[in-house]
């Protein structure tokens, strides 16, 4: 056992030496510089993702999904230097140099991405000590970061690409604030380092939250905001604040550094995408009104049970909603939920996503996608399946603004791809291969290739881990 331990130890030392590889810097990831007049560091916590080592590789004779709603039956998928190389049909040619990997009746679908999760700053084990998701000191703190929240040993990254198939996900804060803070987009991968997993470029978003969350933890502590009116207030005397700091960066007078104002002056310059926690109707419709009065632009609204009534507002602004296939009723803003809310959504032509928001949820958003189509389906909505997968695909990278990298198998993107064992609308389905960055790093066949956290390695030994 002691033997094994060491080696696994070692193994995971190797890993982390590959993943921790200096390379040379790209623009995104230059050393913290200074901007303005207020010092302001232009990148003070850069990337550091390597991918691992790939191979070429091909996958043949699948039904592929392509992410944006293509589907071709019998194709091949071609994965080389880290990218989707070529996508074609079945009489694509083949080079004799390359992996082949037989995909007869399996499915291939880019990577799965979550646009709303917690891993990392509320990570398994849920206990006191490692809840670091809502910094509820004040219903304003965009200062704050979560990615300086990120446990990287969380045993829920691999729980997530093993059994869900996710490749890249968004780690916001809570929504115990009005303003939560910064969210981090990851590449699903272990490193020593949040940094080591941190999508090279990715812009960050602010985690801002409307409703019950914020008027009832503030309100139960005898202050502002209590109501929504008080939250609105908050909200429109805050980015009046931000305006006001905003307008003398841009011109260039002295100021004292404020990280708060920093965030919320990005935001409002377009480099810093919202993403807004918001349940009802009336609350997203208020929520637009006041990004037209401040100048800013929510990306999407999460949770957003009550899409389906204002579908053709949000279609009208660009506005997407990351929903859940059935979780409503919770709690008075999430009454009026329904099942067919993703399809509705979809059908009035406006951007719908299927989120987590759970460290198990995130281990099935396939099967959460499969629900709704279900019941846009049995509602007389005719959504194929190759369609709806935009939902976990292209999508949420377009809302993240990283759908020029990833989201779609398409030549020149990042080599992200999932190798279902069958339909992956099926509850029987599971995925039998995962590639990040065309690096196979999960295999249902070879036990070995799964990622292990020193957490986990630490505590029951790797042999262990199911």
């Amino acid at each position: 056992m002691m033997k094994r331990r060491s080696l696994m130890l070692l193994s995971l030392a190797l890993l982390a030496g590959v993943s921790g590889q200096a390379v040379a810097k790209k623009e995104d990831d230059k050393p913290a510089q200074t901007q303005g007049s207020s010092a302001e560091p232009e990148n003070p916590y850069p990337s550091t993702y390597v991918p691992f080592p790939g191979r070429p590789t091909v996958i043949r004779g699948a039904t592929i999904f392509d992410g944006e709603g293509a589907r071709i039956d019998g194709g091949v998928v071609f994965l080389s230097d880290g990218k989707v190389t070529a996508v074609g049909g079945p009489d694509t040619p083949i080079p004799a140099d390359v992996v082949v990997i037989d995909g007869t009746g399996k499915y291939v679908t880019p990577g799965v991405i979550d646009i709303h999760s917690h891993l990392g700053d509320y990570p398994s084990p849920s206990v006191e000590a490692l809840s670091d998701g809502n910094e509820a000191t004040s219903p304003v703190t965009p200062h704050v970061w979560a990615e300086h929240s990120v446990w990287p040993q969380d045993p829920g990254f691999s729980r997530a690409l093993a059994n869900g198939g996710v490749t890249t996900l968004q780690i916001l804060p809570g929504s115990a604030n009005l303003f939560g803070g910064r969210s981090v987009t990851l590449k699903n991968v272990y490193a020593r380092t949040m940094q080591g997993m941190k999508f090279p470029g990715a812009p960050q978003g602010l985690k801002m939250a409307c409703g019950e969350n914020p008027k009832r933890v503030y309100g139960s502590k005898g202050r502002e905001p209590s109501t929504r009116m008080g939250n609105m207030a908050v909200n429109r005397q805050t980015w009046i604040k931000a305006r006001e700091y905003q307008k003398k960066r841009a011109a260039g007078k002295e100021q004292v550094r404020d990280l708060a104002m920093e965030t919320l002056a990005d935001t409002l310059e377009g480099k810093i995408l919202v993403h807004n926690h918001c349940y009802r109707a009336d609350e997203m419709a208020n929520v637009i009104d006041m990004s037209k009065e401040f100048g800013y632009k929510v990306a999407a609204f999460h949770h957003a049970v009550e899409s389906y009534k204002i579908a053709d507002l949000l279609r009208e602004n660009g506005i997407c909603s990351a929903m859940w296939g059935d979780w409503y009723g919770f709690k008075m803003e999430a009454y009026d939920g329904i099942k067919e809310n993703i399809p509705l959504v979809h059908q009035a032509g406006a951007c719908a996503i299927v989120h987590s928001d759970d460290e198990n949820g995130i281990q099935r958003l396939n099967q959460e996608a499969a629900k709704a189509l279900g019941a846009g389906r049995r509602m007389g909505m005719n959504i194929s399946d190759e369609v709806a997968w935009t939902w976990l695909a292209i999508n949420p990278a377009r809302a993240m603004g990283i759908a020029d990298r990833t989201g779609s198998l398409k030549p020149g993107k990042m080599g992200d791809v999932v190798l279902w064992n069958g339909n992956p609308f099926s509850t029987y389905t599971r995925p039998e291969k995962v590639w990040i960055d065309g690096a196979l790093l999960y295999d249902a066949m070879d036990p070995k290739r799964r990622p292990v956290s020193d957490f986990e390695l630490g505590q029951i030994g790797a042999g262990d881990v199911k």
